[in-house]
Formats: C-alpha cells, sequence, structure tokens
C-alpha cells in the first residue's frame, strides 16, 4: 500500500505540476483582492477534484462503452504522458501555459479563472485525468482505489497550498529553481510514462 500510495502520489505530482501552476496562477490573478485570489483557488480545487473522481469511479465503464480496451489506452495515455514529459524537461509546457494566462489577462471580460484555465485544463487536463485512469484500472479493490484517491488529494491540497501562497513562493523561489523543478519531474514522469506503455504492450501481446 505505501508503495502504491508513492506511486501514485508521484505521478499526481508530476503530471499536475503544482510549482508549475503556481506562477501562473499567480500572474492569472495579480490585480485581484486577495479574498477573490482565495476563493478561486479553492473553486479550482474543488472542480479539479470532481472531475478527476469521475473519471477515477466512472473511466473504465466509459473506455468500455466506447469499445476501448484498458491496454489500449494505457499505451495511449502512456504515449501522452510521455509528450507531456518531453514539454516539461524542454520548457514547452511552460511556456504554453504562459501563452494561455497571457491570452487571460489580455481578455478583460473574463475574470474568475478557476475554471477556466486553472482547473482545466491546467490541473484536470488530458494528463491527469490519463494518470488516473490509467492507475485505477492498473490496481483493482476498494482498498487500492482509496490509496490512490488518498494521493491525488494529498497532490490537490499541495496544489492549493500552492495556489494560495503563488505571489510570495514565486519571491521567493524564482524562476531558476522553478525550471530546475519543471525538469527534474519531467525526467521522473518520462520514465513512468514508459512503464505505461510496456505495460501496455505486455498485456496486449
Amino acid at each position: 500500500m505505501i508503495e502504491l500510495f508513492i506511486s501514485a502520489f508521484v505521478t499526481f505530482f508530476v503530471v499536475i505540476d503544482p510549482p508549475g501552476c503556481a506562477p501562473i496562477y499567480a500572474s492569472l490573478t495579480s490585480s485581484a483582492p486577495p479574498r477573490d485570489r482565495r476563493t478561486m483557488a479553492v473553486r479550482a480545487i474543488m472542480v479539479s477534484a470532481i472531475i478527476l473522481l469521475v473519471f477515477a469511479l466512472f473511466g473504465e465503464q466509459m473506455l468500455g462503452a466506447l469499445g476501448i480496451s484498458l491496454d489500449s489506452f494505457r499505451i495511449a495515455g502512456g504515449i501522452m504522458l510521455f509528450l507531456i514529459a518531453l514539454e516539461m524537461v524542454f520548457e514547452k509546457r511552460t511556456e504554453r501555459r504562459e501563452d494561455r494566462a497571457q491570452e487571460i489577462i489580455e481578455t478583460p471580460e473574463i475574470e474568475d479563472v478557476s475554471i477556466f484555465p486553472m482547473a482545466m485544463p491546467m490541473i484536470a487536463g488530458p494528463g491527469s485525468i490519463a494518470a488516473v485512469m490509467l492507475l485505477t484500472s492498473q490496481h483493482d479493490g476498494i482498498d487500492n482505489a482509496l490509496v490512490i484517491l488518498g494521493a491525488l488529494g494529498s497532490v490537490l491540497l499541495i496544489t492549493l497550498l500552492g495556489l494560495l501562497s503563488a505571489g510570495p513562493l514565486m519571491r521567493v523561489l524564482g524562476n531558476k529553481v522553478e525550471a530546475v523543478i519543471t525538469r527534474v519531474l519531467g525526467v521522473l514522469l518520462g520514465a513512468l510514462a514508459v512503464q505505461f506503455v510496456v505495460d501496455g504492450l505486455n498485456a496486449s501481446f
């Protein structure tokens, strides 16, 4: 159980990337009052948790309805996570998030950023959805599901704390430290993604 929790925690932490979400949220809410920033942060995490919980509980049934096997989803999800890992290592993911944040900033009529782009697609994006479905499909049983959801909840809590302290945190860490953390996490995610693909290929052939 401990190994499963650690594996799930690392996967979710790398995919959701709280250190990467914090500076984007800080830039999106720089002109908002502290109370509004706290409200939007809490709302973003709650919406993300609901989306990921739905896919964790009913994702397998959704795949079955579409005629997609779990092994095929493991391979596709692993490839997608590997692409995200490459973007993290070469800082393309950060650039894309910053571009999306700039688009929101330049659209004055959009004030609440909790749903878009924070909850979707930055936190509960394709990578995290694929990760939660892959983990729950690989480990059957209520006990394993609770461990995985516990790891997800822990990462979402860390993300919430990062969003709430985004401004002061970025002043302490700086852009260079954030870049180093993001690249290290990208390497770990790449290894986990390859393992997903290998598992899917072994089960298929």
